[in-house]
């Protein structure tokens, strides 16, 4: 992946037509084809991506790594991850996508948004048969589903369906973890909505008490749950996602350094060179020439 332009191109679903059911679901033979030219480029989302790989042999870059994937895996795309298809437009499988709206925000949803699609860890499974039979089910019921438009409910049923797929692959994930699923947990679900505030305000500069108040809890309650749940502080935890970012920039595009740090909010680009070596271990212009 080379950095040859000023920005990352992104696509979205359905931004032109609020009112249209957000989300849909696709054989990755016919997108590939259709999309070819597009999808292995590295580019982003609006959205989010389940990508089901039925066949294995091939490879998938998001971010920062390139995986091999084996016959029946799960990768899962969040928002603005960049990642790119290889050329192999032969390749079997589903692709389902759908917008921040189609998730109702109840406690699942968000256990569910910042779980599954976690981009600080390895956010591809491999199916065993039990769960291959069951989302198999779920993704022809979802195509039935959308056959019938006209009768009651039938956004509804779909979003459900879709929340008991990524229900069924989580509990995958957690089997092979040894993990619990821990929806209920009052510190899990904060930890999981001041990650939502941070997507929404990581290049606005808020500091750890605004976050906090928006949360109805003060500085040290936040703390001690992130410390909680992940064993970092909230700073930490902000830091990671701008880095990421500018990690994206430098290398997805051409934007200078300069550029980048303006975009994230700094006004002092000799500052935004000091935090991203402090939290990386290089300066931007290294970190480039590393990964080009």
């Amino acid at each position: 992946m080379s950095n040859s332009k000023t920005k990352i191109q992104q696509y979205h679903l359905h931004k032109e037509y609020p009112g249209k059911l957000q989300f849909e679901v696709y054989s990755m033979k016919e997108y590939l084809k259709r999309s070819s030219e597009k999808v292995i480029l590295p580019h982003s989302h609006s959205f989010y991506q389940v990508l089901w790989f039925f066949n294995g042999g091939i490879t998938h870059s998001v971010d920062f790594k390139t995986y091999d994937l084996k016959e029946n895996t799960a990768l899962f795309i969040a928002k603005d991850q960049v990642h790119a298809f290889d050329e192999n437009l032969d390749t079997e499988g589903w692709i389902i996508h759908f917008n921040e709206s189609f998730f109702m925000h109840h406690d699942v949803d968000v256990f569910l948004k910042y779980n599954i699609f976690n981009t600080h860890k390895k956010s591809i499974y491999e199916l065993n048969q039990d769960t291959i039979e069951v989302a198999s089910s779920y993704i022809n019921l979802i195509q039935k589903e959308f056959k019938e438009k006209h009768r009651f409910g039938y956004e509804d049923v779909i979003r459900l369906l879709l929340k008991s797929l990524l229900i069924s692959l989580e509990r995958l994930q957690q089997s092979d973890s040894g993990k619990q699923l821990k929806i209920t947990n009052h510190y899990e679900l904060q930890f999981f909505k001041f990650k939502e505030l941070i997507e929404d305000n990581y290049k606005t500069g808020l500091y750890v008490s605004e976050y906090a108040s928006l949360l109805n809890i003060s500085a040290k309650t936040l703390t001690t749950i992130t410390k909680s749940v992940v064993s970092k502080s909230p700073s930490q935890l902000i830091a990671e996602r701008i880095i990421l970012q500018s990690k994206r920039d430098l290398k997805f595009t051409s934007l200078q350094v300069g550029e980048i740090a303006f975009q994230l909010g700094f006004e002092d680009v000799s500052y935004f060179i000091k935090y991203f070596k402090r939290n990386v271990g290089c300066s931007p212009r290294n970190f480039r020439a590393r990964i080009s």
